[in-house]
């Protein structure tokens, strides 16, 4: 149970440092294996933590996103712990009101429509006023995982946060978000550089706080074409590696592993293999052979079961595993899905994954 522990020093001792090493490109035993959303609906201990309170107000409760982390710990030997929290809560850092509807999904109360909106935006966030609760969450968590497995940070990318904070929400087509990039370039850019900043500073708080990896999603690239991702997403992704690294160092802070997802972006994995991350994150519609081709030997790759392969049996699962460690090779490799985890899914599934991974990979190294 997580009790909150105020100084952030004095760490627990790591023990299970394989998901790291994998992520530095060091050798490993096994591949270290984790999943998207592994803390999520999926797990009935979740819903019923979850039940009573809003997602929102869940966010920002340091105890309950401690518990609800650790929840697919204590079933699962996953070789990392991702903080629960939400891409949306820089949004709201902004001065966005953004509310979770039933049925619906995240919604933003007043969203972006014209250029001038862009002045009711907050213009210099201070991260620690705005999101002290994620750094508590992640400072007690990692007391709370007792050096178990390394905690991950995260925060959702530029582009995709400017695209849900025009379209108001999920959208199939982003057209509103689009178009700006089309009709307003320099205001789309100017809104791609406030996000960039903010994000900068809320993944240095986030490793000051206690995160020992960092992932940075781009969940949206997929909507945007080879060129558009060039102008509006590639550049921030870019100068966000470069940032942090930067202010970790100034700061003393460890230099730790940071991944770029960027979700049905084939068309940039190379870009994305020398944009400064030490991994790179792949959906399930790439073939490992393929990824390895265009991203090179210096990254390590993550990824990437199709989530649904986990509705098969488990035996199948087991082959489906074995298959893709197979094509990415067991080193330099983060076994996981090729996005998150769905609410309906069979937690005992999850289980059988996690296992065929160390299994499968431990007996490929072994011969």
């Amino acid at each position: 149970i997580c009790s909150f522990v105020r100084s952030p020093k004095g760490f627990p001792k790591l023990k299970n440092d394989t998901f790291l090493r994998a992520a530095r490109g060091e050798e490993t035993e096994h591949t270290p294996v984790w999943c998207m959303r592994q803390a999520g609906r999926y797990l009935p201990e979740f819903r019923e933590t979850r039940a009573a309170q809003d997602f929102f107000a869940t966010c920002r409760s340091p105890k309950l996103c401690c518990e609800l982390t650790l929840q697919p710990l204590r079933r699962f030997p996953l070789d990392a712990a991702i903080i629960f929290s939400d891409i949306l809560v820089v949004p709201q850092a902004l001065g966005m009101e953004v509310v979770m509807v039933p049925g619906k999904g995240p919604t933003f109360t007043e969203p972006l429509k014209e250029v001038e909106d862009l002045l009711k935006l907050r213009q210099k966030v201070d991260v620690t006023a705005e999101l002290g609760y994620v750094f508590q969450a992640i400072t007690l968590t990692r007391h709370s995982l007792e050096g178990r497995v390394p905690l991950i940070g995260f925060s959702g990318a530029p582009w995709t946060l400017m695209s849900y904070m025009i379209e108001g929400g999920g959208s199939t087509t982003m057209a509103k978000a689009k178009s700006w990039l089309y009709r307003h370039p320099e205001a789309s850019h100017r809104l791609l550089r406030l996000l960039a900043d903010v994000i900068t500073d809320y993944l240095v708080g986030q490793v000051a706080a206690g995160a020992q990896a960092l992932q940075l999603f781009e969940s949206h690239a997929g909507h945007l074409g080879p060129e558009q991702f060039q102008d509006f997403a590639l550049p921030y992704i870019r100068d966000i590696a470069q940032a942090v690294k930067s202010k970790l160092k100034e700061e003393a802070l460890p230099l730790v592993p940071m991944i770029i997802f960027a979700k049905d972006a084939h068309y940039a994995l190379h870009d994305l293999a020398h944009a400064g991350y030490e991994v790179v994150g792949l959906d399930w519609t790439i073939r490992p052979q393929e990824a390895r081709a265009q991203t090179g030997k210096d990254v390590t790759l993550q990824g990437n079961l199709d989530p649904c392969a986990l509705y098969a049996p488990k035996e199948k699962i087991g082959e489906l595993v074995k298959k893709m460690l197979e094509g990415f090779g067991t080193q330099r490799y983060i076994a996981n899905l090729g996005h998150g985890l769905y609410p309906d899914m069979n937690p005992e599934h999850v289980g059988a994954f996690v296992e065929a991974v160390h299994t499968h990979s431990r007996h490929i190294n072994k011969h």
